[in-house]
């Protein structure tokens, strides 16, 4: 299966706040971009210059509305997300559908911490973890 395992990004996708700065170091250690996926994103006024989507439930049972830039994230372009812990796969999800909404490539996710509950999320998003939570 390619993906996660075996390509290089183009781009590293990381989710505000931590997201953001774990991503943002990982970008720098790759040498690639970095964008950040923001809560609430675009305004009114310049809304079709972003790409939004909505969460499903988070831990803690909340929708959230992450987006970017659309001319951030191009067609050719090969995205990971990356992020601190990863529970529900919700915004790892969601950030997979915008990245598709950009036709670009995904890649997967890669977190600090995996704590799915559903490990067919691990396969299916891809994700790759340093810990998993039954480690901690």
């Amino acid at each position: 299966m390619a993906g996660l395992y075996d390509e290089v990004p183009t781009v590293v996708l990381g989710p505000v706040s931590r997201g953001s700065l774990v991503g943002a170091l990982t970008a720098a250690a790759v040498g690639v971009g970095f964008v950040e996926m923001r809560k609430h994103a675009g305004s009114s006024v310049d809304s079709d210059r972003w790409v939004r989507r909505t969460t499903g439930p988070d831990y803690q049972d909340r929708h959230v509305v992450f987006g970017f830039r659309r001319q951030l994230i191009r067609p050719a372009d090969r995205v990971l997300m990356v992020d601190d812990w990863i529970d529900t796969g919700a915004t790892a999800r969601t950030a997979r559908a915008l990245v598709e909404d950009c036709d670009a490539h995904w890649l997967g996710a890669a977190c600090i911490v995996d704590g799915l509950t559903d490990p067919r999320l691990r396969h299916d998003l891809p994700v790759r973890a340093l810990l998993d939570i039954r480690q901690l």
